[in-house]
């Protein structure tokens, strides 16, 4: 195990963080220095990148969710993800000016193709193989971080809470980190809270239902509500919005975890069969459905027992313009801004997180937080995967 230990006695570790949403619309890539561990972990990112998921992988990820898909095509699409995941690796380096010899340890979430956290058992699946990864570009690689999580009676989710707990705790403020990706989620961070305070959990749909309507919209040509502009222009449908707001989902108390299976296209499948509604005013009540979705949730789960004063934005939804505006009027006690302002890209907080999950594995770390996905006890998550050990 000389490979392994030569990671664990480098400080600052390099380290790429890779993660692929639910929209799978793309791989966000980070190259870090990660300096320590736990409560002494310090990070700088050194690289950024989204690297577009080809169109074929996009359209076979979104295959796996029909009638038809086959076991083959689910092994097949494994091995492809991998190697499209290895590329974004690649990529990445070059892009940060080091060579794949420079860097340490991949933390690598996967493409998420099945979450069932309420199934006797809980189930879920990330698929893009890591021994692929490993392989292709000869760094040890941790990957498949949820099951650990489950077995321990955990939902396999949200998994950032603990990043965002070492690297974003305030001593005297109280904070929430908004995620609003295809599912939004949110961490909760009390002043000066230890790990058993922190809460989190998902809010309901970002920006998943918004992209799949504008898809619909614009027979594919576009994939997002770029800046907002369609939801904007649009009328809100408050029948059907109340209609939204009554989904069971956004009723149940924390812990709870969600995703396509319950807001993806088969919602919007059958929600078009029932309504008549096309068109901007489609997209702009779909819009409200998501931002009240995530302040209904702060304001029914979060504010009664957390006194907090500031909401941070990450992930794709900050550039929705639209969306933002009715998230920061719904929540008119809260300042909210982008992460960027805490020196973290918006867009980065992800991938960032399971290149820090990556490093708590490596150093014999538990990466969940019970309080956040209702697991029995910590765990250390992932499984590990050694690159060129020579």
């Amino acid at each position: 195990m000389a490979w392994l230990q030569r990671i664990v006695d480098k400080s600052p570790r390099r380290v790429v963080g890779l993660m692929s949403g639910t929209s799978a619309d793309g791989i966000d890539a980070v190259v870090v220095e990660i300096a320590g561990c736990g409560t002494a972990t310090r990070v700088q990112i050194l690289e950024f990148q989204t690297l577009a998921l080809p169109d074929i992988l996009r359209e076979q990820v979104f295959a796996l969710f029909g009638e038809t898909a086959s076991l083959d095509d689910l092994c097949r699409l494994n091995f492809a993800l991998g190697e499209a995941f290895a590329a974004a690796a690649l990529a990445v380096i070059e892009a940060a000016g080091l060579e794949p010899d420079e860097v340490d340890l991949i933390g690598s979430h996967g493409q998420t193709v099945r979450h069932l956290p309420y199934g006797q058992p809980g189930s879920t699946l990330q698929i893009g193989e890591p021994a692929v990864i490993a392989q292709r570009t000869g760094i040890t690689t941790v990957a498949d971080f949820r099951p650990a999580d489950m077995a321990v009676g955990g939902q396999g989710a949200p998994l950032v809470p603990l990043v965002d707990y070492l690297l974003f705790t305030h001593p005297e403020k109280g904070r929430l980190l908004l995620n609003i990706g295809g599912i939004a989620n949110v961490t909760v961070l009390p002043a000066s809270s230890g790990p058993e305070q922190v809460l989190a959990f998902d809010l309901g749909p970002g920006n998943m239902l918004i992209d799949a309507a504008v898809v619909h919209l614009t027979d594919g040509r576009e994939r997002f509500d770029r800046d907002g502009g369609h939801g904007a222009r649009g009328r809100v449908d408050a029948t059907v919005l109340a209609q939204l707001l009554e989904h069971d989902f956004l009723q149940r108390p924390p812990p709870k975890s969600t995703g396509r299976e319950e807001f993806g296209t088969a919602f919007l499948t059958e929600l078009l069969s029932r309504i008549d509604l096309r068109g901007a005013d489609l997209v702009a009540t779909l819009t409200a459905f998501s931002a009240r979705a995530i302040a209904d949730g702060i304001k029914n789960f979060v504010l009664p027992i957390v006194p907090a004063v500031e909401l941070w934005l990450g992930g794709g939804g900050v550039h929705n313009g639209h969306l933002v505006d009715i998230i920061r009027a719904a929540l008119p006690q809260l300042r909210v801004a982008s992460m960027g302002e805490l020196g973290i890209s918006a867009d980065a907080r992800e991938a960032l997180s399971f290149a820090v999950l990556a490093n708590e594995t490596l150093m014999g770390q538990a990466g969940n937080l019970p309080s956040a996905t209702g697991a029995e006890c910590a765990a250390i998550l992932g499984k590990v995967v050694p690159g060129h050990i020579s």
